[in-house]
């Protein structure tokens, strides 16, 4: 018998497969999703100008395509390709790496419900801070648009929070047209208009507090948040246990498929090494054995 000697031992076609088509969807998104982010950049000069990164005050939503596409790039790189190739080395590192987002998403969920006074602090510290940079990135003032208008809610704990914004501050010496006003996007919404009236907010803040509640939505994004996560608990529960499962479930796929594969490589013993040593007085015997 000439090459090497198997024991029967097999790697699952149905895991490795399932692993490879698996990643190769999360790959190509993750590409498109980095692709996105790219032409997004190109689209404001960030390319031409990489120093312009850090000159946002706010946050620019195009990190989000990018961290998010690259991650999803990265693991479904080593899935896809670990899969196909039987590579035990981007396995491992796909279920390391898999695993420690799933670790990161546990611990940001306990600090989370643990620290939810500072969480809210954080978080209004984070919507003022866009708030400053409303005007400087058009993705950024889509962003802070469409949260808006799909909580029904101005600033993040009023639309006085807006007075941070150089536009729309009250001060005497703003010469701006938006002085003392909101975005559009507080405005409450007629059901009768066809067009949006990007004029809306306009001098609303000038008005008494019991008039602006006519024309503009007077609560916090922060508070309206947390009473959609209450109104949805259910719904935001079952994606995080679903994306928890998803990633163990993958964890395990990526392990087992490991094992298959250490246990194939273990079965293909050298034939000189599976052949018995023979004494040394013994080579009549031996030649007919060999023979």
């Amino acid at each position: 018998m000439s090459g090497n000697l198997y024991k029967g031992n097999e790697v699952s076609c149905c895991i490795k497969y399932f692993i490879f088509g698996f990643n190769i969807l999360f790959w190509l998104l993750g590409m498109a999703l980095v692709g996105i982010g790219l032409w997004a950049w190109s689209e404001k000069g960030v390319l031409s100008n990489i120093s312009s990164i850090t000159d946002l005050g706010g946050l620019d939503p195009v990190w989000l395509f990018m961290v998010v596409g690259g991650v999803m790039f990265i693991l479904g790189f080593a899935g896809c390709i670990g899969a196909l190739r039987e590579n035990t080395f981007l396995l491992k590192f796909f279920s390391v790496f898999l695993g420690i987002i799933f670790f990161l998403e546990l611990t940001t969920g306990i600090l989370a419900f643990v620290f939810k006074d500072w969480i809210k602090d954080q978080l209004n510290l984070f919507i003022n801070n866009n708030i400053r940079a409303y005007r400087d990135d058009i993705d950024l003032q889509n962003l802070i648009d469409f949260t808006q208008e799909y909580w029904e809610c101005c600033g993040a704990f009023g639309a006085d929070d807006w007075n941070l914004n150089i536009y729309f501050n009250c001060t005497d010496g703003n010469p701006s047209r938006e002085k003392c006003g909101v975005p559009f996007s507080c405005c409450t919404k007629d059901p009768a208009e066809d067009v949006i009236n990007t004029q809306c907010g306009y001098d609303m803040r000038a008005k008494p507090d019991s008039e602006q509640k006519d024309y503009i939505n007077v609560k916090g994004c922060v508070p309206q948040f947390e009473k959609w996560l209450q109104d949805n608990l259910t719904l935001v529960a079952g994606i995080f246990i679903g994306v928890a499962l998803l990633q163990i479930f993958g964890i395990c796929l990526a392990q087992n498929l490991v094992s298959d594969i250490e246990a194939v490589r273990a079965s293909w013993v050298p034939p000189l090494l599976s052949v018995r040593r023979l004494p040394p007085h013994s080579s009549k015997k031996a030649s007919a054995y060999y023979s």
